[in-house]
């Protein structure tokens, strides 16, 4: 008695690939094209979030469907006697993960928008006693209950937050997904789910571009177990990513919120506290956003972190141990930064690890021109909600054809975009700072050419222009060679915005 048909064996074969496909590659799509044939539905080249779509990808239905009577077909036949090689039970096992993917797919989803995560998971037993009856003992329907799990909230994380349809928001996608399951989706389910957070993962690219998202992304995905006695996951996807913006904070600041103090430590520090570092579960994430920023010592301190995983709280000498995952972000060339002897090239390699680089709006709407009216749709959504959304989206659509063009460069990147779209909604008009940061630049060069300026007047306007492009008080400071205290008074609220600041 033959285990599998020569009629059944391409769809088989099909399904088990899609089952380790990553999802955000071309490939993806021809997978589905194979299995589904004349019944297949073109939605184009890669999968991504079309905002005028209710149903994202109709192709994924007629999948499941196909996957579950083809498991229950291999099933029946293993009934009847039929002894598959070690190869085809693989086969079976592989299309049966599809299928029970599929038919829990709706409850994972609800669990990752509306579940408390430290809630019984109702539909546990159901799922276990599908996994009894199609795989016997041959699975640990907890692990594979968490793996599936993990991969319905990996895919809800990054499609639904890195947005476009252009190839390289696609890469973009890929590489993320990588990062959470590397490109072998087998090893990372017997073995690699484990040890993941010993990575450190480094996003790259200009500002704007989404690298927190990324890096939510990341976080939020990261493999929880579940507990079969008590039918709980060990953790709240929801609680285990924590970000820290370092620009934002001065070195001491820095220190106390990673490390934690004792009391005494420095000036204001009334009691002990526990730092991100020490907070952090071990399921967790710590993002460390803007690290290009951080002093040469601190740089040190999370060298030591990288690579023994232990550290001290200010004034402390006990040592404590780090159990989660780092990540960090940065807009700056670090090869530069390296160069200019402010960031060291062994921090650098000890964060890089895992490199992620995500590309500008101005490469993304080169490659797709027609994505822009999709994205502008995407964001007025989130901006105003479903109803006026179209109608906002059309408006800055036309706003950009008359008067900025489809050539315009996004120097802002997807957070201009947004707020042409903000800008549209409540003005009726967008006017990029492009053009008055020029002007205003311009004035500067033209004042100190006919030395009309005081010295305190001069110092002002070169603090406001360095702080509108660095972002940061301790980058101006550490630039213009003074003291961070000086650069905050002199920084000038209302020319900043004409240098392009905010």
């Amino acid at each position: 008695m033959a285990f599998i048909t020569a009629d059944e064996r391409p769809l088989a074969v099909t399904l088990a690939r899609l089952s380790y496909t990553n999802p955000f590659l071309p490939e993806r799509i021809e997978c589905e094209r194979t299995a589904l044939g004349d019944d297949f539905v073109p939605a184009g080249p890669v999968w991504s979030v079309q905002a005028d779509r209710a149903v994202q990808n109709p192709n994924v239905a007629r999948l499941g469907e196909r996957a579950g009577a083809l498991a229950t077909r291999l099933h029946d036949s293993l009934a009847r006697g039929a002894a598959p090689s070690d190869a085809d039970r693989l086969l079976y096992e592989d299309v049966v993960l599809y299928f029970l993917y599929s038919r829990y797919e709706t409850d994972f989803l609800q669990l990752i928008l509306h579940a408390d995560g430290g809630s019984r998971v109702g539909f546990y037993e159901k799922f276990a006693a599908d996994c009894g009856h199609f795989f016997r003992s041959r699975q640990d329907p907890a692990h594979l209950f968490a793996c599936l799990f993990q991969v319905r909230r990996a895919f809800h994380h990054i499609f639904w937050n890195i947005i476009g349809g252009s190839m390289s928001m696609a890469r973009l996608r890929a590489v993320v997904w990588q990062s959470i399951f590397t490109h072998d989706m087998r090893r990372y389910r017997r073995t690699l789910y484990a040890q993941m957070g010993d990575i450190t993962t480094l996003v790259v690219g200009p500002s704007g571009t989404g690298k927190e998202l990324v890096a939510r992304a990341i976080g939020l995905s990261r493999y929880i177990p579940f507990d079969a006695k008590t039918q709980r996951f060990a953790a709240d996807f929801r609680d285990l990513f924590h970000p820290l913006n370092l620009s934002a904070l001065s070195p001491t600041l820095i220190e106390s919120e990673l490390f934690g103090h004792r009391r005494g430590a420095y000036t204001g520090a009334l009691q002990d506290r526990a730092g991100w570092l020490e907070v952090c579960e071990p399921l967790g994430t710590v993002f460390l956003d803007e690290i290009g920023d951080v002093d040469v010592g601190i740089q040190v301190k999370l060298l030591r972190v990288l690579q023994t995983r232990t550290f001290q709280r200010l004034g402390d000498t006990k040592t404590l141990v780090f159990r989660g995952k780092i990540m960090a972000a940065t807009n700056r060339d670090l090869a530069h930064e390296i160069a200019a002897g402010r960031f060291r090239e062994d921090f650098y390699y000890r964060l890089c690890s895992d490199l992620i680089t995500t590309p500008p709006l101005e490469e993304q709407l080169r490659e797709s021109p027609d994505e822009l009216p999709n994205l502008l749709r995407f964001i007025a959504r989130r901006v105003v909600g479903d109803d006026e959304s179209r109608a906002i989206a059309d408006e800055a659509l036309v706003w950009i054809d008359r008067h900025l063009g489809r050539t315009y460069r996004w120097p802002g990147n997807v957070r201009e975009l947004e707020q042409c779209v903000r800008n549209v909604l409540i003005r009726g008009e967008y006017r990029p700072q492009v053009a008055r940061h020029a002007n205003a630049t311009d004035e500067l060069a033209a004042a100190i050419t006919a030395g009309t300026l005081t010295a305190d007047e001069l110092l002002g306007r070169y603090c406001t222009l360095v702080y509108a492009q660095t972002g940061s008080y301790q980058e101006t400071a550490r630039r213009l060679g003074i003291d961070r205290r000086t650069v905050k008074s002199k920084v000038d609220p209302e020319l900043l915005r004409a240098y392009g600041g905010s």
